[in-house]
Formats: structure tokens, sequence, C-alpha cells
């Protein structure tokens, strides 16, 4: 079957011969720096079936290219894991937490992940469990729902979650630190290549006898990438471009996620709560780094540029 006419200018043979040389060095690429896996193959399947499905298809693909770039890059920081460039921090993270929000408990004090450990509750597993299956999907609906009705502020959206995320990528070499489930395991002793935890998220598992989460942190790019807590900051993202879209009662529902998933983050010994205000500094970072970053004329122009391409 032929593909359909493309929407770009360019013949449809130059279009394939560029999607395939791209899938071509993607594939060396990450077999080069991180192995061969088969969420690879998937995602160049899922890519070149999109794009030459239909023009629907491969205007959303074109689209959400930012966020593949995204993907792409954080994978690849398996290659470059941070604690081989600087000093991972584990006791000193734990004992500034303590001294900041430390719960007192008979004669001990205790970090809020510690309080929590020992007061969780089946009804607080599942709902954590469920703030944290929404870290991906939310944004991605968001987008999609801008992608529909405003492309200017989709792509405005999209650059914007890369760049939090570059800032939170540049926070994790800077500052490597330790989990608080990490103390919980090991104690305060550094263990290099440990794999991923589901920590407090295994209990929504364990309740409804599914693997959801074991599969997810099975994929960790690095467990010593706690701070600053970029899943505290994408439902803040989305939170700030709905204010912006004035979305009402939407804009509720995206608040109560945000304050979901901090919790939930501190809640199922994910995060301290340090990092999670380290997450939501990364955020107003971005937002400030962008809104000057929009004001320059090649921005606008990458912007205009990629909304006739997905018009």
């Amino acid at each position: 079957m032929t593909p359909n006419p493309p929407s770009t200018a360019l013949p449809i043979q130059q279009q394939i011969l560029r999607l395939t040389l791209a899938s071509i060095g993607y594939m060396l690429l990450s077999f080069a720096l991180v192995g061969y896996k088969p969420d690879q193959l998937f995602l160049i399947a899922l890519v070149n079936v999109l794009y030459f499905a239909s023009d629907f298809t491969r205007k959303y693909v074109i689209g959400f290219s930012i966020f593949l770039v995204y993907w792409i890059v954080f994978d690849y920081m398996k290659a470059f894991p941070n604690y081989h460039y600087s000093s991972v921090h584990i006791e000193s993270l734990y004992l500034l937490e303590k001294k900041l929000f430390g719960i007192p408990s008979g004669s001990m004090v205790l970090t809020p992940n510690e309080y929590w450990l020992v007061h969780r509750t089946t009804l607080l597993d599942i709902v954590t469990g469920l703030f944290y299956l929404t870290w991906i999907p939310v944004p991605l609906l968001f987008g999609t729902y801008l992608f529909y009705t405003d492309k200017t502020a989709f792509y405005s959206f999209s650059l914007t979650f890369v760049l939090v995320n570059l800032i939170g990528f540049v926070g994790y070499y800077l500052y490597p630190a330790a989990p608080p489930w990490y103390v919980q395991t090991y104690g305060f002793a550094f263990h290099p290549n440990t794999p991923g935890n589901t920590a407090g998220l295994a209990n929504f598992d364990h309740y409804f006898g599914t693997s959801t989460f074991a599969s997810i942190y099975a994929k960790s790019s690095n467990v010593f990438a706690a701070m600053p807590s970029l899943h505290s900051s994408y439902p803040v993202i989305v939170l700030y471009y709905g204010l912006k879209k004035r979305l009402g009662l939407v804009n509720v529902v995206f608040a109560i996620i945000v304050a979901g998933i901090w919790f939930s983050a501190v809640y199922t010994s994910h995060h301290y709560v340090l990092d999670v205000a380290g997450g939501v500094t990364c955020a107003l970072l971005g937002f400030a780094i962008f809104s000057q970053l929009r004001k320059t004329n090649w921005l606008k122009s990458f912007i205009r540029w990629m909304v006739s391409l997905t018009t």
C-alpha cells in the first residue's frame, strides 16, 4: 500500500530515506551506549508507522518528537552514571532532611519518609500508587489537548517540559543523591550499580497482584538521581499551562494531582521533601528561562516552523 502523500514539501522517497537513516543511526548509537533493548525497536516501529500511516498521525508524531528527544536523552544517561563525576550524597541529605522536616516520635526523630513507613495504610498505598501512575499520562494527555486546540501553546508547553528536564539532569550530575529507600535498604554505604527499586509502590503492586511499578523501575536510568524530583516537576508544568489556558475546574484537578504526587513521592520513600522542593525549583526556573527565550527571534521562528509542519 502506497503511503499517504506527505504534508511536507519533501518527496516521499526522501522522507523514507531520511527516516530510515535516522532509525538506523538511533539503533547504532543506542547499541553503542546502552546496548540493545526491545524498547528501541518498539520506538522505531511506532514512529515509522505513525509517520506514514496518515497525514493525521504524521503531524502527531512530528509534534511529539520533542518528547521523544527527552526520552532518548534520559535513556542515554545510563551510559554516563552521575556517580562517576561527583560524590553521591547519602547521609548528608538524610541528616538535612531530618533537621529541617524531622517528626518527633517517642525518643527519636524520624524523616517524613520514616514516619509514613511506620504509619502506612492500604488506602494510602492505593491512592499514592494511583497518583504516581499519572505522572506520564497527564502531561501527554494535556499535550494532546493543546496540540489539537492551540499548537503555539503546545510547543511552548513541550519545550518548557524538555527544558525543565534538562535543568533537572544538570542537577543530577552536580548533586548525585540517594533516595530514601536506598538508606532504608543499604544504609549510608555507597554501592554503585544499585538496581532500581519500587520502594513503597511495591505495596500497590502487591495489593492488585500486578508488576506495574516493578517493570517501570527495572528500567531506571540511575537510582542516584533523586535530587531534584522531576516527578514533582511534571504536574507543576501542566498546572502552569492549564492556568495560562484558564481551564477552570480542570485546573482544580491538576492542582490535586500536584499535591497528590508530591505527597506520594515522600510517602512511598522515593523522594525526600527536599527532593520535591528541588523539583519545584526546577519547574519555576524553567518557566523563568523559557519566558525569556520565548522573546528571542530564533525561538519564535522555530515554533512557527513547527506549527506550519503540523497544521
